[in-house]
């Protein structure tokens, strides 16, 4: 039986699942999103959020045992410079998995993983939230009623633009 058990081993040796998956990480420090499979992208989010909440405490251990994960000097920089101030006051789901269909060739499930605070597109919508509903409040009688005070107005300006002339012949 499987009982807790949760790693997906992908079909790997530990040591090239290690790699992989440390390799895949620097990927995502560097780029900000990468293409790849959902089991992949399933695994590497349970991989590198513990690193990424790692960087918001800048300590030189911190860096040493980050270091230790992703061997690369320049992603180790990059995600204590630059991704620990963007996810400095969020407290957790650093990753974002956005499914994209299957793969041509063997019909694999593929999806985009990306660093969620990297996403311009997605916060700018977030942004723009409405306080409106889009449920009907009363149906045609407000409608109606909506309708009525615009026709109504053009109404109102004719006797004041009418008032002024005869105003003017009344000086006369």
């Amino acid at each position: 039986m499987r009982h807790n058990k949760k790693v997906n081993h992908l079909g790997r040796k530990k040591a090239h699942l290690d790699a992989m998956l440390a390799n895949m990480t620097i990927s995502l420090i560097m780029h900000k999103r990468i293409f790849t499979t959902l089991a992949k992208a399933k695994a590497l989010r349970v991989y590198a959020e513990p690193i990424i909440n790692r960087a918001k405490d800048d300590s030189t251990n911190s860096r040493r045992v980050v270091f230790r994960y992703l061997q690369n000097k320049e992603a180790v920089k990059e995600l204590f410079n630059e991704i620990a101030s963007k996810i400095a006051d969020r407290p957790g789901g650093y990753t974002r998995i956005l499914k994209t269909g299957n793969r041509l060739g063997d019909n694999a499930k593929m999806c985009l993983i990306e660093l969620v605070d990297y996403n311009e597109n997605m916060l700018k919508t977030a942004k723009k939230k409405t306080t409106r509903t889009r449920r009907s409040r009363g149906g045609k009688a407000a409608a109606a009623e909506t309708a009525a005070p615009a026709a109504e107005a053009p109404k109102a300006e004719q006797p004041e633009a009418a008032a002024p002339a005869a105003e003017e012949k009344a000086a006369e």
